[in-house]
């Protein structure tokens, strides 16, 4: 069943209306919600949520019981989800009548990352600027500690989302997004990135689907789940007199499928200043300057772009970058970079002495290992997209992924690209 989508504006900022998505999928969703809205209790032998982390330790994690009050300011409505470093509980913020989502980080959290985070979000907040990318940047409330006699548990608020791309597209029976909605999403994601670049001097280094979410326009949504939480209390399993393990519950889906904007998230890993080194990025995202331990900047975000709306459109990953073993191969990864791309110009290769374990000092491929370059092309492997739209779209593709960051687009280039801005759709 073909998915119909359109773009509405307002208040001056670009909303995307999902309409419908396949509403078969659509009811299995909401049936799996409400038989897990039962209220019961496991057995003690039974795993749940963040119990089945492989490195899970209950004193790691803050005992979040709910109905409790934290900071002295937001009661805890339920729980959003969990991670391998937090849980994330929605709780309504009295003094400011709104709804907040509490992420409660566990007790041996990176600090570096955390401080990283916050210094990120100080460095936002005195920005004065009318930008119109920093409204897809997901904001900050405010930060605070649980400080208890087992130790100490920083928290962030932040304004609730709905739900990542990569959930978004798990929707759909192709498990991919449209091509309307991916052309809808990036004009906000690259006016985001444009103004992190131009504006804040910021390189995000962490840009991928589950890292994209969802803002929440229908504000029932949140007030559902309260009712919902009071009406059918999630499962939970009772550890001891201080601890309970509560399920996660999904959010309602908007009515009409009236979404939100998309918002880029997670400043965790991002850096201040155009000029840096060291190791950034998902694998397979991993821009070849990075790989090649060279000075990267804003443009290794604009790689990174690149590589995931590959995986958005076509359910597949550009790049796999495994050896026989399965395992991550760097020398893998430059091989198939070489066979979309090319051989890379000697100006890059003389960036670095890291380029000589794969190439030679007159820029051929070595083979190391036996590692060859596997005979295929861009055109070959798109499935989507058919004559002219599809060669506008890999022109589009090609000006971001670029051996020489210099010569990739920025993001403010990018949002005239005519693939971007093309009414027609495969």
């Amino acid at each position: 069943m073909t998915q119909k989508y359109f773009s509405t504006i307002r208040s001056g900022l670009s909303l995307i209306k999902y309409n419908k998505l396949i509403s078969s999928q659509a009811s299995v969703f909401n049936c799996k919600r409400a038989i897990r809205s039962r209220a019961f209790a496991t057995k003690p032998e039974e795993l749940l949520e963040e119990e089945k982390l492989p490195f899970y330790k209950p004193d790691q994690f803050y005992p979040v019981h709910i109905g409790e009050l934290l900071n002295s300011r937001y009661r805890v409505v339920g729980k959003l989800r969990y991670g391998s470093y937090s849980t994330v509980w929605l709780c309504h913020e009295k003094s400011e009548q709104r709804y907040v989502a509490v992420k409660i980080l566990t007790k041996n959290h990176s600090s570096k990352t955390l401080s990283g985070e916050l210094r990120i979000y100080s460095h936002l907040s005195k920005i004065n600027s009318s930008h119109i990318g920093g409204s897809y940047i997901r904001g900050l409330y405010d930060t605070f500690d649980i400080t208890t006699p087992d130790g100490t548990y920083p928290c962030l608020a932040h304004p609730p989302m709905h739900m990542s791309l990569h959930k978004l597209r798990l929707l759909s029976s192709s498990r991919r997004l449209s091509e309307f909605l991916l052309k809808e999403t990036l004009k906000c994601i690259l006016q985001a990135l444009d103004f992190l670049h131009r504006e804040a001097s910021i390189v995000h280094t962490d840009i991928k689907p589950s890292n994209i979410m969802l803002s929440i326009d229908d504000p029932s949504i949140l007030t559902d789940f309260e009712i919902s939480e009071q009406q059918t209390p999630t499962l939970k399993k009772t550890i001891d007199s201080t601890r309970s393990i509560y399920t996660s519950r999904k959010l309602r889906l908007p009515r009409d499928m009236l979404w939100g904007q998309p918002v880029l998230c997670d400043l965790g890993q991002a850096r201040i200043g155009p000029s840096h080194q060291g190791i950034i990025q998902p694998n397979i995202y991993k821009a070849p300057e990075v790989l090649f331990d060279m000075e990267w900047g804003y443009s290794a975000d604009i790689w990174n772009l690149g590589v995931m709306i590959w995986d958005l459109l076509e359910n597949k990953h550009l790049f796999n970058a495994l050896d026989e073993d399965g395992d991550y191969s760097p020398s893998h990864h430059v091989a198939e970079m070489v066979g979309f791309l090319g051989l890379p110009p000697s100006s890059f290769i003389e960036r670095s002495r890291e380029t000589r374990n794969v190439f030679t000092d007159d820029g051929k491929w070595l083979a190391a290992g036996g590692v060859t370059i596997p005979a295929t092309s861009l055109e070959e492997i798109e499935e989507n997209l058919s004559a002219k739209n599809q060669e506008l779209f890999l022109q589009f593709i090609r000006s971001m992924l670029q051996w020489d960051p210099e010569r990739r687009k920025t993001a403010r280039g990018l949002l005239d690209d005519p693939w971007l801005n093309s009414t027609s759709h495969s």
